[in-house]
């Protein structure tokens, strides 16, 4: 189930206009060889289309998402979104083995429900803390939200995604 979600973290990445490889690795953080391996699964399933473009510096190849990958992509949004709304309503009854019954049968949505913002981050740890876990005990570390730890973040040391000029370098932690 974990790669179905990635598939359809791919196709929403790509529905969000992010065409190329590099900046569908960058925005998914899914590693190249695996990334390569989804996208030939989605055109493989009509999800997906490859254009190859003529541009200045020679050939591009730009993906597109399908009417039937989009159909996919918001069957399966809608799906994440119900399940959602069922963990919201067993933390309001405040039945702690249910719930963790819950998380524990759908651990593989979490992701999805990461990458798409359907979950309210806050609730979520509220949902974590009910259950004495952290989010690392649920959400593989690549999933998470940058600065998100599995703990209470208050955002100090933050500029809040404000561009204040500088440099922006990646070292890779």
């Amino acid at each position: 189930m974990e790669g179905e979600a990635k598939d359809i973290i791919v196709l929403g990445a790509i529905r969000r206009g992010n065409k190329k490889f590099d900046k569908i690795q960058k925005a998914t953080q899914i590693k190249p060889d695996e990334l390569n391996s989804i996208l030939e699964k989605l055109e493989e399933r009509n999800l997906i289309t490859v254009e190859e473009k003529k541009g200045w510096l020679g050939k591009k190849i730009e993906l597109e998402i399908t009417n039937k990958g989009s159909n996919e992509l918001d069957h399966r949004l809608h799906e994440v979104k119900e399940k959602w709304n069922q963990m919201q309503a067993l933390y309001q009854s405040g039945d702690k083995q249910k719930l963790q019954g819950f998380m524990d049968d759908n651990r593989s949505f979490f992701p999805m429900m990461m990458f798409f913002g359907i979950m309210d981050i806050m609730m979520f740890s509220m949902m974590f803390s009910m259950i004495g876990a952290s989010m690392g005990d649920y959400v593989p570390a690549e999933s998470m939200p940058e600065g998100s730890d599995g703990t209470m973040d208050d955002g100090g040391g933050h500029d809040g995604g404000m561009d204040d000029g500088g440099f922006d370098i990646d070292i890779g932690f």
